[in-house]
Parts: structure tokens; C-alpha cells; sequence
């Protein structure tokens, strides 16, 4: 049996305003936007053109949930996003208003600059030296 990741949620306030973000500033697109319930929708972005590493955007319905929002991770980097251009990337980020916690540094894997999405969970941006090999 073979088995994929196909889906990772991600807690947000406002399913439109989570959705403006990351299409706007990050250039993602989204997958789906299927309307449940009156309060509830199935909201998936991923970076535009990619086949895998889709987002469930999710809003919160309870405080608990709500307490979580951009801090899913407890201030550790969430998502990792691969680029084949970094420095094209990295400068439509700051042009776009995306906040940079962290300039870019050169690791032995590649270069990599950390950013955060609009509620503060943090995303790095990396171009691999070479194929990351585990993930292909």
C-alpha cells in the first residue's frame, strides 16, 4: 500500500483574508473553495503549479482553536516552501509585503530566508544546492 500527505491545516481567522494572503503575496492558487455550511469551507491553496503540498485552510470555530492561530507550530518554522529561483522569489516577497524574519543565509543544502504569513507562523523559502532527495 502506498500512502501520501496530500493535505496539512492550517488555522486561520478569516477565510478570505487567509486566502487573499496567500495568493497575493505568496503567488499561490487555490485548489478548491467549496462551501459546507453557512460558517464552514473547504478552502485549499497550494503553490501555483505544484502537485503536492496543499493547504486546508481552516478557520477556527472554538477560542481553543482560535488561541492557535499563527502559532501552530510554538514559533517554529511551518512550512517549507522550495524555489528553483531564490532571489527572484525573495524580492516578490519583500515587494509584496511579505515580513522577513530572518535574511537570507547559505546553508550546506542551499540558501534559505525565513518569512511569516499574516498571522506570524513562519514559512522558510529554499533553494536546494542540489534535488532534495527524500522528497522526490
Amino acid at each position: 500500500m502506498t500512502q501520501q500527505l496530500f493535505l496539512t491545516a492550517l488555522l486561520v481567522h478569516d477565510y478570505d483574508e487567509a486566502i487573499q494572503f496567500y495568493v497575493e503575496k505568496l503567488g499561490f492558487e487555490v485548489r478548491l473553495d467549496n462551501v459546507l455550511s453557512p460558517q464552514k469551507r473547504w478552502v485549499v491553496v497550494a503553490p501555483a503549479g505544484s502537485r503536492a503540498g496543499c493547504i486546508l485552510l481552516a478557520k477556527a470555530e472554538t477560542e481553543r482553536q482560535a488561541a492557535y492561530v499563527g502559532n501552530q507550530t510554538g514559533g517554529r518554522v511551518f512550512l517549507f516552501l522550495n524555489t528553483d529561483d531564490f532571489k527572484k522569489d525573495y524580492a516578490a516577497y519583500l515587494e509584496r509585503g511579505v515580513r522577513c524574519v530572518e535574511e537570507p543565509r547559505y546553508e550546506n543544502y542551499g540558501t534559505v530566508s525565513v518569512f511569516e504569513d499574516l498571522y506570524g507562523n513562519r514559512l522558510d523559502l529554499i533553494q536546494h544546492i542540489e534535488p532534495y532527495g527524500m522528497l522526490e
